[in-house]
């Protein structure tokens, strides 16, 4: 059932907004002319009676959910992508495209063009009726007669780009489709602009389609805010520029929970960015659900079979040293070490030139080997390779046909073997495509880690959290060996965060074999204030640690608690990681110290009962969300709790954006240089070598 999208209309000087309703199917909110007083001034259009909106949702209310299905975020990202080609309309279950065909054009800003690339390849495209696809910033030629489907972000100069490309009648019709639901200034510039240019006809329908993050796997997606973690940590950011950071978080995790259409308990420690974008979090939530038709309501209807995941929230600092160190596993050492974007990549061929590959779900040995160590990756390339050659032989073995002639019976034989080998080709091809691959990625990581010494970058900094120190000679012999500049910086803060107590003369040590290599020590001198502040909270009387609250508050423009509470759990000689391990806690729901403290936040409950849900757990799902930069060191160890957990759970990683270990330090040097600590070598603190 489909209700009938209504043009926007502007009469005389009163501009006719439309009121926001839902197809509850799909998370789609569409902008339509409805329930207006002015609605008598619109010709061809018609009042939508209540009671068909009534049935509509009573229909969809009605549907039939497993009784335990797994929140699976990249299939819903998807499903809402393809039912926006298919011009916002039912894609059937069979064949997986609209009902009615119909060829299109796809315009699409530079952050959208990103929310599609790891979802939607070209051949999905051209499935969908897609023909021609560009940029909206691109200079391109009308072409009549075709309707053209728009994703962009809502922003002014994206909206000024629709009018022009309306005034000048590029396209039949134009479907507009938001990232995130655009703010009524910017629906009013759209409405005026295509009123004044004589082409509000060609606006067909305006969606906002809560979409504005990046999924990269089932369980792993990103917000993309750049250098989110300098915006936060800037002593210099005043409120209003925190306060505009908080919200764009807020908006891109309300985009999360829309397409999975839960409304989550929410958990965070005190203090910091978490507790900021938890209580905004909630209270935007709070907003929504107030209205009768919101994306909610089809989740909210299934209490009684469906239990409401917990969304855990952590800033940055609540463990900084994986955001650091040198990891040796196949996913987290690809995207640290060759560069792993939006699941592509790029590296150098045997002849000089560069190879394109693409690292997704679609690539069994990418799913299967992504967490093992990289001498296992080693090993299974060759055990795959070896497989592969022994099945290429079995099939030339049975296809041979040594006897010159053959019974009738010996025929059939033959001709079955033939046959099967005729089928099992395309399979074979595959692997030895995906065989191809990975021995090229192996090959180039190989030769990085060879060079740079990578593994004893890895080993010895696993070494100093354990033991909690590392000798000097090993420490300065490490600072003056291989790597690149970078390497060794992150080897330095992992020293410095990793030893709980270090004499002057060491930190001296330390920085001078840094200058010696021409190494920007600004990310090392912000960790090493940041310690500081810590050892000094942690030994100041009672009378005297205000002050320094005082001080550390104005200077880090949040809670020194937040700030330096990743210091204690840097300590910690447990292999789990401490987002891990509380994670763990906060999903089985029991009393525990470590989480005792933290906050919770339930958006169905009343305001009254702030702070208090009756929903602790044990919950078997959750959406884990790091404020400030994760990475894949943090997502494979969640899944390995996953993996390990009896009965199954299920847990989706999430963060502003997705950083390697060499980004996160060029953030940290930033915040550093901005507080004018350090030495600046050639304004430069990449991985140069």
């Amino acid at each position: 059932m489909s209700i009938k999208e209504l043009p926007m209309k502007i009469t005389g000087c009163s501009i006719v907004f439309p009121l926001i309703t839902m197809d509850m199917k799909y998370n789609s909110f569409s902008h339509k002319a409805q329930n207006h007083p002015d609605l008598s001034f619109f010709p061809n259009t018609t009042k939508i009676n209540p009671r068909l909106i009534h049935s509509c949702l009573r229909k969809y209310s009605n549907l039939n959910l497993p009784e335990m299905a797994a929140l699976n975020l990249r299939q819903k990202h998807t499903e809402c992508i393809i039912r926006m080609l298919n011009l916002n309309q039912a894609v059937g279950s069979a064949t997986g495209t609209a009902n009615e065909e119909v060829y299109k054009i796809l315009i699409y800003d530079r952050f959208c063009q990103d929310i599609l690339s790891p979802l939607i390849h070209v051949k999905d495209l051209r499935k969908h009726g897609i023909t021609l696809y560009f940029l909206l910033d691109k200079d391109r030629n009308p072409v009549h007669d075709v309707p053209a489907v728009y994703f962009l972000r809502p922003t002014s100069s994206n909206v000024q780009r629709v009018i022009s490309d309306a005034s000048r009648a590029l396209y039949d019709s134009f479907h507009l489709n938001f990232s995130s639901s655009i703010p009524r200034p910017l629906l009013e510039d759209l409405a005026t602009g295509t009123i004044s240019s004589d082409s509000i006809q060609r606006i067909s329908k305006v969606h906002d389609q809560y979409l504005e993050f990046v999924t990269l796997e089932d369980n792993l997606f990103s917000l993309a805010n750049k250098n989110c973690y300098v915006q936060l940590n800037d002593p210099s950011a005043g409120d209003k520029e925190i306060e505009e950071i908080i919200e764009k978080i807020v908006g891109g995790l309300f985009c999360v929970l829309a397409t999975l259409a839960v409304v989550p308990i929410i958990r965070c420690p005190r203090g910091g960015p978490a507790e900021m974008v938890a209580s905004l979090l909630d209270q935007r939530l709070r907003d929504h659900l107030l209205a009768k038709n919101n994306l909610f309501t089809e989740g909210g209807n299934f209490t009684s079979s469906f239990q409401r995941p917990i969304l855990c929230l952590f800033d940055r600092n609540f463990e900084l040293s994986v955001a650091i160190q040198h990891d040796f596993r196949y996913k987290p050492l690809v995207h640290d070490v060759l560069g792993l974007r939006l699941n592509r990549l790029n590296v150098k061929g045997e002849k000089g030139g560069m190879k394109s590959f693409e690292l997704d779900r679609s690539d069994p040995f990418w799913t299967a080997n992504g967490s093992l160590e990289f001498p296992e990756v080693a090993v299974e390339i060759e055990t795959q390779l070896n497989k592969y050659k022994k099945d290429v032989e079995e099939v030339n073995r049975r296809t041979g046909g040594d006897e010159a002639e053959f019974s009738g019976t010996d025929l059939i034989g033959n001709t079955k073997h033939l046959m099967n080998a005729v089928n099992s080709l395309p399979e074979l091809t595959e692997r030895k495509q995906v065989i191809d691959k990975h021995t090229n990625i192996a090959t180039a990581l190989l030769g990085e880690i060879k060079e740079r010494s990578l593994d004893s970058f890895a080993k010895k900094e696993s070494d100093m959290m354990v033991r909690g120190g590392i000798d000097r000679a090993e420490l300065v012999g490490v600072l003056k060996g291989k790597g690149t500049k970078i390497d060794k910086l992150r080897f330095a803060i992992m020293y410095l965060i990793s030893t709980e107590t270090i004499p002057p003369s060491e930190i001296e040590v330390v920085e001078t074999a840094l200058r010696e290599s021409e190494v920007d020590t600004s990310a090392f001198q912000y960790v090493k204030k940041i310690k500081a502040l810590n050892v000094s909270l942690a030994s100041a009387s009672s009378a005297s640690r205000s002050n320094i609250v005082d001080w550390a508050e104005k200077l880090y423009g949040q809670s020194i608690g937040a700030v330096t509470a990743g210091m204690k759990n840097l300590l910690s000689n447990d292999h789990q990681l401490a987002l891990t391990r509380t994670v763990d806690a906060l999903m089985e729901g029991k009393p525990n110290p470590e989480i005792d403290s933290y906050l919770i936040f339930d958006p169905r409950a009343p305001k009254s009962t702030a702070g208090q849900s009756h929903m602790k757990g044990p919950f078997k799902e959750a959406i884990v969300f790091m404020v400030g930069g994760g990475n894949y060191v943090e997502y494979g160890s969640l899944q390995e709790l996953v993996h390990r957990q009896q009965p199954a759970k299920h847990v989706i990683y999430g963060t502003t954006e997705i950083l390697s270990g060499d980004e996160f330090v060029e953030q940290l040097a930033l915040l550093g240089q901005k507080m004018g600590l350090g030495n600046s070598v050639n304004n430069n603190t990449g991985p140069s070598k």
